[in-house]
């Protein structure tokens, strides 16, 4: 089955830059999937920030637009969250996530396989 391990997480000041990356594996081959970014900070709800949808579209969160960049390196099969000029209100536990897709939208929070998560902190 589908494992996803997340990377690049820690502590960085407001105003920096960090790089996350997603390692995935045990995809198959004849299925196409909707990829993605999501966080949760403490005491809120999870929310989607960038969607690599079925066909190869990125959808970026309104919150993050202009500062966060999804990138998909197929072969290596990585998933990449370059965050520039973060704030304090980024800090939040970020996920990679990945869903079967069969139709309709990949924007949803239902995703089927989810990374462990890793911490970000901006101070």
């Amino acid at each position: 089955h589908v494992q996803l391990v997340e990377s690049g997480g820690g502590s960085v000041q407001a105003g920096g830059s960090m790089r996350l990356s997603c390692a995935g594996s045990g995809f198959r081959s004849t299925t196409t999937y909707c990829l993605g970014w999501f966080r949760q900070a403490a005491g809120e709800e999870r929310e989607a920030i960038a969607i690599s949808t079925f066909d190869g579209r990125s959808d970026i969160a309104d919150s993050v637009k202009g500062r966060f960049t999804l990138t998909h390196d197929r072969a290596k099969k990585i998933l990449y969250l370059q965050m520039n000029m973060l704030k304090p209100e980024d800090t939040a536990m970020y996920y990679c996530a990945a869903d079967p897709w069969y139709g309709g939208t990949c924007q949803h929070n239902e995703y089927m396989y989810w990374g462990q998560g890793t911490q970000v902190t901006v101070s």
